[in-house]
């Protein structure tokens, strides 16, 4: 065998090895525009171990070949970055490899004709992770992706897509298992109802609960859904008096009033009236249950906790026609104590709840004391001074009934703004008054499950004036004494 320098036909040039006057052995083949082969020959042909380089794509192979084609194992790189190393089957990536793409991402695992084809593992650039099953580049049959920001996937894939069964724990604490189509829960949850209607019922100084449900398209219970994170908070209506007849007080206070109004379903729009969560302790000397302060830590950490305190038998109102006792004592009675050591006006809302099995309930509910020279009340008592100081043209006799009285004040031009009593005392002035609020049920779940959040829920509440106990009652209390 000798060595030889030859050029063939086509612009090529080989410098190597020969026998019978063809290459074979080691030897190095040029071309014309700069492209080259180096390696082993046999019989005149590129076969074994070699490097090969093209000139015009700047891609270069290090590996072995047969017949003049990649085929064997080897090691591939691009001129913009990408890089293959594995085996190779005539010229194409074929079985088991490792794949850095252009933009970094890696993948190992199996390939058929150049494409990720059987079980491998993609790392990619934004941290996401996968690893199952590839049908000719996508994602499909069963797979885990561990998402960048915490969220896992565990299920069947199809098209790149979550499709089938299949299991989310996404990083904001929700649970979703279920059917999937197309990347999306097929069960999942596209709506909170309350229950109990849109009119809730309770009354003065007793705790009520506003349970709630995720529903689905369809209007189907979201079973399969676990710790989406819902905030109850409570509005009232700001009723709207004219610039010209309103004192400059008040007129200074709204202008101030930075608190953008909340639309409502309801026809109107409200602003933030304050929500607080009622706890309970021991038992005192007669038996009934001492209260608490707030439970502020939570809510003001914003954490949701599913165990907050269950109210005694009987004591905790929800939806329409509740009639559970009130707490024992007037009002303010029940809040004496509650701010002490705390700033004025700052009361710390309900603690967030974390959704179990496609329902959630706040327990405990109490509509806290208005912050002093609450807005919304002096605006009331402004338009019932002018309602009272309008002249009646009605006789003392044609008074209607205390029920017909109401529904009329009901109807007035303050619409549903509550109705308040002018002889109010410096107590009165921090006392929740009976009326209209508007319950409101937000997703603040963070960040928002799979980039959605659904839409806020309202419902009326209406708030009737403390129970009080019958004379009867309380000749046999004190008779048992």
């Amino acid at each position: 065998m000798a060595a030889v320098k030859k050029q063939i036909r086509n612009s090529r040039y080989y410098v190597g090895e020969v026998k019978n006057l063809t290459r074979n052995g080691h030897g190095k083949l040029l071309m014309k525009d700069g492209s080259y082969y180096e390696g082993e020959f046999a019989h005149g042909e590129i076969e074994g171990n070699g490097s090969r380089f093209w000139a015009k794509t700047g891609v270069s192979y290090s590996g072995q070949f047969s017949g003049g084609e990649l085929h064997g194992c080897g090691v591939m790189q691009k001129g913009n970055g990408e890089r293959y190393e594995g085996e190779f089957s005539y010229g194409l990536r074929d079985g088991n490899g490792f794949l850095v793409d252009k933009d970094g991402q890696a993948y190992e695992g199996s390939f058929h004709q150049n494409k990720r084809h059987g079980e491998g593992q993609m790392h990619y650039r934004n941290g996401d992770q996968y690893e199952g099953g590839w049908l000719l580049d996508q994602q499909q049959g069963h797979g885990v992706m561990h998402f960048g920001d915490g969220s896992v996937y565990e299920g069947q894939w199809r098209n790149n897509l979550f499709n089938g069964q299949g299991i989310m724990i996404h990083c904001s604490g929700i649970i979703y298992e279920g059917v999937w189509a197309n990347g999306r829960p097929l069960g999942g949850a596209s709506k909170v109802v309350i229950e109990g209607g849109d009119v809730l019922e309770v009354f003065q100084e007793t705790p009520f609960c506003v349970e709630v449900q995720l529903q689905t398209e369809v209007g189907e219970k979201a079973t399969g859904e676990n710790g989406r994170v819902l905030q109850v908070s409570t509005g009232i209506r700001l009723c709207d008096l004219s610039p010209s007849t309103t004192p400059a007080s008040l007129l200074k206070m709204m202008e101030d009033n930075k608190e953008t109004p909340i639309p409502t379903p309801f026809g109107f729009q409200v602003v933030s009236y304050p929500l607080m969560e009622r706890a309970f302790g021991s038992q005192d000397s007669i038996g009934t249950t001492a209260p608490l302060t707030v439970a502020a830590v939570a809510a003001k950490s914003g954490s949701a906790q599913a165990d907050s305190p269950l109210l005694p038998e009987g004591e905790c109102e929800s939806g329409s026609g509740s009639d559970g006792p009130p707490l024992r004592g007037g009002t303010p009675s029940y809040l004496d104590g509650l701010f002490a050591g705390q700033e004025e006006d700052s009361t710390p809302p309900p603690a967030n709840q974390r959704v179990e099995e496609g329902q959630a309930k706040f327990q405990n509910l109490l509509l806290a004391p208005p912050p002093h020279d609450f807005l919304p009340y002096q605006l009331m008592d402004e338009l019932e001074k002018r309602n009272v100081k309008k002249p009646s043209n009605r006789a003392p006799t044609d008074r209607p009934g205390l029920s017909q009285d109401m529904n009329s004040e009901r109807r007035s031009s303050m619409g549903s703004c509550f109705t308040s009593n002018i002889k109010k005392s410096s107590i009165d002035s921090r006392s929740v008054r009976p009326g209209e609020y508007v319950i409101m049920v937000k997703d603040v779940t963070n960040p928002p499950f799979q980039g959605q959040t659904l839409p806020p829920v309202f419902a009326l509440l209406r708030l009737f004036p403390a129970k009080t106990k019958s004379k009867n009652s309380q000749t046999d209390k004190t008779q048992s004494k």
